[in-house]
């Protein structure tokens, strides 16, 4: 088949995603049909059509990310990643939706509007890569690229019913792009892929690395593909055979101590953990440095700037993300007027959770910010000395403690992202994999929850197993620093058992 008969079938899928998610930003098809009769024919990456979220820098196109003060200005040069693309034979065609500022769990801006779920329409397909999430999901794509600094590829993942991981930093190409929020390192943003299928996923992730990304971007690592963990390699692992060669201990984070999972979710993570044992793999309940410790560093290291930076491309006029401006409000109170805040939050409320976020959220001076960068450093090595002496392969948790939210769920979401933030602060390779469907029959929240939280009560005000019936749900693999390909075969593991039980995810069939 034809690169360009190849981009026909996709760029008709993507304009019909798009018709009913409304996930695009940049159309390039027009223009793609040049780079697909000129694409190189002998790459790994060969006619293949990749979709891009929109802070991806191609040359000629914007990548406005959603400020109206960016619009009309094309990149003047493609990005390190889009160079690499091209020299693989990949096809760019089409730019997906994100939220203004890159803050949020939710796709929409003023400039383009909002994203909504492939799966159910009043429902977000998530964020920041939610455009990403909703044109794999419908099929209008088959491999994508996207960005993660809090979850930003893995909550679309889990919310859309896709495949992604999360790289660790150096392992994939991020150089040349645009960003609401550039010189933050503190939790350092990476580029990643997505797929629609695990297959997919791997298949991308190996032909980018076998271009050798770092003679491409500076900031990659020199460090080849490593195919001896592919699961399905080894000739001898077809359907039915034993994964007694491939046992792993796997350590289970049912709870972040924050916001507990949903009914749906905590099902599909025991699915999950059930399937696994019957096929011969070690699961342990995981005890680790506790992650609501993590939660406070990460949070803290995100807005050390007070959000000026991110805001301060908005236009007069501009919506955010109504959980974003809060946040940012918070941040710039008088110091004062907070400590009486948290003080009413703590002795009043009786809630030390949410003050002890609170207590942390503003504006840094260098001072106070390297310390902080010392506290991340510890955290990181006692979750490394822990995962070393309980010998643990693999974490297994949820992605989030929701299936997707209504839309403007971010009002009162945005302080839920611990179970994939956390990875982000110690910089560990995580993947997400869809496993099931909300059911309202088996999801209902039981009658005598109660919320432990202001936080886990802000966010359960969103749960409806009735309303969210039908959304898939996904489970998350992570390995450590660097481990992207171990977590591919944690996560064909996970896939493999739960196809040989019959009760493997189908994807969406629009």
């Amino acid at each position: 088949m034809e690169p360009s008969d190849i981009l026909a079938a996709y760029g008709k899928q993507a304009l019909r995603a798009h018709a009913r998610t409304n996930c695009l930003t940049e159309i390039m098809i027009l223009s793609a049909e040049t780079w697909a009769k000129e694409c190189n024919r002998k790459g790994p990456l060969a006619g293949v059509p990749v979709s891009l979220k929109d802070t991806v820098a191609i040359s000629g196109w914007d990548s406005s990310i959603g400020y109206s003060i960016w619009a009309g200005k094309p990149m003047p040069k493609d990005c390190a990643l889009v160079r690499l693309l091209r020299d693989a034979g990949a096809v760019p065609y089409v730019k997906t939706n994100i939220p203004i500022t890159l803050m949020s769990g939710e796709a929409w801006n003023d400039l383009f509007g909002r994203t909504t779920n492939p799966h159910k329409s009043t429902h977000t397909s998530g964020g920041s890569t939610g455009g990403e999430a909703a044109l794999l999901a419908f099929g209008g794509s088959r491999i994508g690229v996207g960005t993660d600094v809090a979850g930003s590829v893995r909550l679309p993942a889990h919310w859309s019913g896709v495949y992604t991981i999360k790289a660790s930093v150096g392992r994939f190409p991020r150089t040349g792009n645009t960003t609401g929020i550039p010189g933050q390192e503190g939790v350092p943003p990476v580029y990643s892929p997505m797929a629609r299928t695990l297959g997919d996923l791997w298949t991308f992730w190996r032909a980018v690395v076998s271009m050798k990304p770092w003679e491409y971007d500076y900031s990659c690592l020199l460090m080849p593909w490593d195919d001896s963990h592919h699961l399905f390699s080894d000739q001898d692992v077809a359907p039915g055979s034993s994964l007694a060669p491939y046992k792993r201990r796997w350590g289970v984070l049912w709870d972040d101590g924050v916001i507990a999972p949903s009914p749906a979710c905590k099902r599909a993570l025991q699915i999950v953990v059930d399937v696994l044992r019957k096929y011969g793999q070690e699961v342990v309940d995981l005890n680790p440095p506790s992650p609501y410790e993590g939660f406070k560093i990460a949070s803290q290291l995100l807005i050390a700037d007070g959000g000026r930076t991110a805001i301060k491309h908005i236009r007069s006029g501009e919506s955010n993300d109504t959980g974003v401006v809060r946040a940012l409000q918070m941040a710039s109170l008088p110091h004062w007027i907070k400590r009486m805040y948290i003080w009413y939050v703590r002795y009043i409320k009786r809630d030390d959770i949410y003050a002890g976020i609170l207590d942390g959220f503003h504006e840094r001076s260098v001072y106070d910010y390297w310390p902080l960068i010392a506290q991340r450093e510890d955290y990181r090595r006692r979750w490394f000395e822990m995962l070393q002496e309980e010998k643990i392969d693999y974490v297994l948790t949820v992605p989030h403690s929701l299936p997707a939210v209504p839309h403007n769920g971010m009002r009162d979401g945005v302080k839920s992202f611990g179970y994939t933030l956390l990875f982000n602060l110690l910089d560990y390779s995580a993947g997400v994999l869809p496993v099931t469907h909300v059911s309202a029959l088996q999801d209902e929240l039981p009658p005598n929850f109660k919320p432990r939280n202001s936080i886990e009560e802000s966010v359960y005000k969103m749960y409806n197993a009735k309303a969210m019936d039908g959304l898939p749900v996904g489970v998350q693999v992570v390995g450590k620093r660097l481990e992207e390909e171990k977590v591919l075969c944690g996560m064909e593991i996970v896939e493999y058992c739960l196809c040989t039980e019959g009760i493997g995810y189908k994807p969406l069939e629009a």
